[in-house]
């Protein structure tokens, strides 16, 4: 009211002093609030005035105090619930990068830049070279390094002749040098001759003659063996450049996916005003203060709550039973960080998945080998979806498991970064192109969504993978190329729908080669799946592991891998 009234510092003091007196003798009850007032008031007039004139009058006082003797002690006062919905200040002041529409605007110009960078890349890569052309750009690189060389070399006897690169006699000799990679003493002068010029019958001695020759092979060849190298460097800066592209492109993709993530983020702010205003509500009278919460209802719902630290031991439960009410959904709590330099708790809620998922893997190291070449995975994403994974590096041992793990270390990663599953691929094929040595490796990605109830397969150069319904198996084949052999990979996508009970199988080719009864070798497995009448994913996975090793008569000629998943509907 002193606020309001636009008084004298003091008489807003006197208030605040006699307030938190009053409060101090609360224990003694209304008559404790009443002296406590009246005590503040004298103390704080007295320090503002040096002497005891009231500077909130007695009368006010005493008007005040009947009326609190007036009133039940039976009545009780909440001020929060009178002012609900009224927001004295922000709730989160748009944490971090989360909220913010610059954030967005941001993203997309960083986007547009990267993807402007990787057209750049293109265009320098994409001139279509042909034979002819990669010829005549070596040959000069050859020329250029045959002319270094014949510096300080005019007085040799073939200077003039092998200096005029213009004629016929540099290209035979070139073409010479291209089929044969180097040029013998006789092979020159058999050039020369056939270009009418001879090194026999000048006025010169034969030895004489005979060092300049050698001492003109050995120019012609230094510069070949150079050139060779300066050429096939310059062919791998122009592949380097297509994959640069490719890997700009990557980032590009997924920067702008950010953006377009965060700016539906933002656009829903304005959608669930209701249930946050309800949820917020609801854990206040439960003593659980929200200090922030985003609601993210596309396509899972997601919800960030920040609230007070306390002591509530059930707290969990009733933050998600107050949301399972509100938003009707089941939730489930993701991740509780502790924020302790705002003396926070951050909880990431997620709606529960709708199926539930069971894995089985069971593997074998070929005989004689250190490790298996095999490489798999198994793990949660951060938006909820479940990724499986095989991939076979070529060959076996140390090598092939250096090839496979980057695969799959280098898949997780990309996923979880935010990356497009097709853009990831790409990205993982580039860096092996890019790799000193040749490596290549298999890649069979399962990837479930176990809350809209759908799959999603993508394959290259794996084997096929088998989907079991009750007695039914159907097989799931491609016919795509391992990653790490060509640049433009197109990867193989099947899309399916879970049903309950459902029983899929991936495996690495040491499980179907193993068998050479059948000429389609994948037709053992698939009779193997519908003879089998169990159902734990465990024990479907050994069995076929042991009959893959049964079929070569124990020994295991192969790195062998399956993975087994069974789907089960809540």
């Amino acid at each position: 009211m002193g606020i309001i009234a636009n008084n004298e510092p003091v008489v807003v003091a006197a208030y605040a002093i006699s307030g938190l007196i009053s409060g101090i003798l609360n224990k003694f009850g209304k008559i404790g609030v009443i002296g406590g007032f009246i005590l503040g008031n004298i103390v704080l007039s007295y320090f503002a005035n040096g002497m005891v004139i009231s500077i909130v009058l007695f009368k006010e006082i005493l008007i005040a105090g009947i009326a609190l003797i007036a009133v039940p002690k039976n009545i009780n006062l909440n001020i929060e619930n009178i002012l609900i919905g009224k927001k004295f200040l922000p709730i989160g002041a748009n944490r971090g990068l989360n909220k913010s529409k610059e954030t967005v605007n941001k993203l997309n110009n960083i986007s547009k830049a990267v993807e402007a960078m990787a057209t750049s890349y293109k265009n320098v890569a994409a001139t279509a070279i042909t034979k002819e052309d990669l010829r005549e750009k070596n040959k000069q690189k050859f020329i250029a390094e045959l002319l270094n060389n014949l510096d300080n070399m005019e007085e040799n006897l073939l200077y003039e002749i092998i200096s005029n690169v213009e004629g016929n006699i540099v290209d035979e000799i070139f073409s010479h040098l291209m089929e044969n990679q180097f040029i013998k003493e006789k092979d020159l002068i058999r050039i020369l001759a056939k270009n009418n010029n001879y090194v026999v019958g000048f006025d010169q001695d034969e030895k004489g003659i005979e060092e300049d020759i050698q001492k003109m092979t050995n120019a012609i060849n230094s510069a070949y063996r150079i050139s060779k190298m300066n050429f096939i460097w310059s062919i791998r800066l122009d592949e380097e450049k297509k994959n640069f592209e490719t890997q700009l492109n990557g980032v590009s993709h997924a920067i702008s996916g950010l953006a377009k993530d965060l700016d539906d983020e933002l656009q829903e702010e304005n959608l669930n005003l209701e249930e946050k205003e309800q949820i917020i509500t609801i854990l206040k009278q439960k003593e659980i203060l929200v200090q922030d919460i985003f609601i993210n209802t596309n396509d899972r719902c997601k919800v960030e709550l920040y609230i007070e630290k306390n002591e509530i031991k059930d707290a969990q439960k009733q933050i998600l039973d107050v949301l399972n009410k509100i938003l009707k959904e089941k939730f489930e709590i993701k991740q509780e960080t502790e924020i302790k330099s705002e003396n926070l708790i951050k909880y990431e809620i997620i709606a529960q998945d709708k199926y539930i998922l069971s894995v089985g893997i069971s593997s074998k190291t070929k005989e004689n080998m250190p490790v298996s070449g095999d490489g798999f995975l198994k793990t949660k994403l951060k938006d909820g979806k479940y990724l499986l994974a095989i991939s076979d590096g070529m060959g076996s041992g140390i090598k092939a498991r250096e090839s496979s793990q980057i695969v799959i270390s280098m898949l997780q990663r990309l996923l979880n970064s935010g990356f497009e599953k097709q853009t990831s691929i790409e990205l993982i094929n580039s860096n092996l192109l890019n790799t000193q040595e040749e490596t290549f490796a298999t890649l069979d990605i399962a990837i479930l969504d176990l809350y809209k109830g759908n799959m999603e397969f993508i394959k290259n150069g794996a084997m096929p993978t088998y989907i079991k319904q009750n007695k039914k198996v159907q097989v799931i084949k491609s016919k795509t190329l391992p990653t790490g052999i060509v640049k433009e990979l197109n990867a193989d996508v099947f899309d399916k729908d879970l049903e309950n009970e459902q029983i899929i199988v991936m495996c690495s080719d040491g499980i179907l080669d193993s068998n050479i009864e059948y000429k389609n070798k994948e037709l053992w497995l698939k009779y193997l799946l519908e003879d089998i009448e169990i159902t734990t994913p465990q024990k479907i996975a050994d069995i076929i592991l042991n009959e893959a090793i049964d079929n070569n008569y124990g020994k295991i000629k192969d790195d062998m891998t399956v993975i087994v998943f069974k789907i089960v509907k809540k």
